[in-house]
C-alpha cells in the first residue's frame, strides 16, 4: 500500500512538473514558419553592427534597387576583405585566409593601410556588369547612417570613414549621409540599455544616453513617431532552414518582431536587423533583440523587424556574418548564401497574408 501511494504521489508530482514545462519545450522545439505580411516592397532597409553592418552593407549594395537605406554601426567599405588573390586564384583554403588577414589588419584596424575607397566601388562596378548586384545607380536615393565609437578599438575610425568615402564615390548624394562621432565602444548604443558607455563587452550593448535605433529609423524614413514604452507587438521565432543550406551560417531560429498593427493589415515597411559577432541569440539569448530599441519604435510606426540569426562554427567561431568569404568566395553578390537567404525571407514577408 505504502509503495502504492508513494507511486502515486510520484506520478503526480511527474505530471505536475511536465505540465510546468511542457509550454516551454514547446516554445523551445517548435519553431514556426515565417508568415506572409504584405510588407511594402519598395520600403525595406537595413542595419547592423560590426559583422552585421558589413553585412548590411552587402545587402544594400546588392539589391540596391529594392533597398531604401542603411545603417553601419562600426563598419566599412562594401568588399573590404576581399583580396586580389580571391578574385584571380579562388581556391578557397588559401584565398579565405588571406581575405581573413586582410578582414583583420586593414577592415578593422589598418595596420595594412585604409581601405581604398575608390577601388571597392570599381569592384561593386565590375559586380553590377556581371549581373552579381543592381547597377549602383540604385544607391543614389539611399539614405545611409555611420556610426563610430570613439572608444571603439575593435573598427577603428578609419575603417568607418572609408566607408562614407565609398558611398561618395558610389554616387550617394552628401546630403544622404549622416556619418556621426560619439561616446562609445564597440557596441549598439542605446538611452537606458546594457552596459557602461564606452565598454566593450557582451552582449555589445552600451546605455550611452543616445537611441541608435532611433538615429537610424529616423534617418532612412525622415522621422518617427515617439516609441511605445514596451514592445505590444509578438516576437516570433521562426525556422530559418527553409531559406538556406547547411553550412550557410544560420543558427535554426531567427526572431521576427510584429507589431499589432502589421499584424492585422498590410502595408507595413521592414526593417531588416543584423547582430554583430559573438551578438546572436546563442551567444547573449534575446538581448540584442528585445533591448536594442528597435521594437519599441516598430509599434509606432507601422514597421517589422526581421533579425536574422547566425551560428558559431569551426569556419566561424565567433558567430559573425559573412564578410569574408567563409562560406565561399561568391560571398558580395545576390546569389551569396547569406544574402540570397535572407533575401528570401524578405521575398517572403513580402507576399499577402496567406501567400
Amino acid at each position: 500500500m505504502l509503495a502504492s501511494k508513494t507511486l502515486q504521489a510520484l506520478t503526480l508530482a511527474a505530471g505536475t512538473v511536465l505540465a510546468t514545462i511542457a509550454p516551454q519545450m514547446s516554445t523551445a522545439l517548435a519553431a514556426e514558419a515565417l508568415p506572409s505580411l504584405g510588407v511594402a516592397a519598395d520600403q525595406t532597409s537595413v542595419s547592423g553592427l560590426s559583422s552585421g553592418a558589413y553585412m548590411a552593407g552587402q545587402i544594400q549594395v546588392a539589391h540596391s534597387k529594392d533597398i531604401v537605406g542603411a545603417g553601419l554601426v562600426a563598419g566599412g567599405p562594401y568588399g573590404c576583405a576581399e583580396t586580389e588573390t580571391s578574385q584571380w586564384l579562388p581556391f578557397w583554403p588559401l584565398a579565405v585566409g588571406q581575405n581573413t588577414a586582410q578582414a583583420l589588419n586593414a577592415c578593422m584596424k589598418t595596420e595594412w593601410g585604409v581601405p581604398d575607397a575608390g577601388e571597392r566601388v570599381e569592384r561593386a562596378k565590375e559586380l553590377a556588369e556581371e549581373g552579381e548586384i543592381d547597377p549602383l545607380s540604385g544607391l543614389g536615393s539611399d539614405k545611409v547612417y555611420l556610426y563610430s565609437g570613439k572608444q571603439d578599438e575593435t573598427v577603428t575610425r578609419p575603417v568607418v570613414e572609408a566607408a562614407k568615402a565609398f558611398y561618395e564615390k558610389a554616387g550617394v548624394p552628401a546630403a544622404n549621409i549622416a556619418y556621426v562621432e560619439g561616446e562609445g565602444g564597440h557596441a549598439f548604443l542605446t538611452e537606458t540599455e546594457g552596459g557602461a558607455c564606452g565598454v566593450t563587452a557582451e552582449p555589445f550593448i552600451s546605455d550611452c544616453d543616445y537611441g541608435q535605433a532611433k538615429a537610424i529609423l529616423s534617418w532612412i524614413y525622415g522621422g518617427t513617431a515617439t516609441p511605445t514604452d514596451a514592445p505590444k507587438g509578438q516576437f516570433l521565432f521562426f525556422d530559418q532552414s527553409p531559406f538556406g543550406e547547411p553550412g550557410d551560417g544560420f543558427a535554426d531560429e531567427g526572431v521576427l518582431y510584429v507589431p499589432e498593427a502589421c499584424a492585422s493589415q498590410a502595408g507595413c515597411r521592414l526593417h531588416i536587423v543584423l547582430h554583430g559577432c559573438e551578438q546572436s541569440r546563442e551567444a547573449v539569448g534575446e538581448d540584442f533583440v528585445r533591448k536594442s530599441g528597435f521594437a519599441e519604435l516598430a509599434d509606432t510606426n507601422r514597421l517589422v523587424l526581421l533579425f536574422p540569426q547566425a551560428e558559431a562554427s569551426t569556419t566561424n567561431p565567433k558567430g559573425c556574418w559573412d564578410w569574408w568569404g567563409y562560406t565561399g568566395l561568391d560571398y558580395l553578390g545576390k546569389d551569396a548564401p547569406q544574402i540570397a537567404a535572407i533575401w528570401a525571407m524578405v521575398e517572403k514577408l513580402q507576399k499577402a497574408p496567406g501567400g
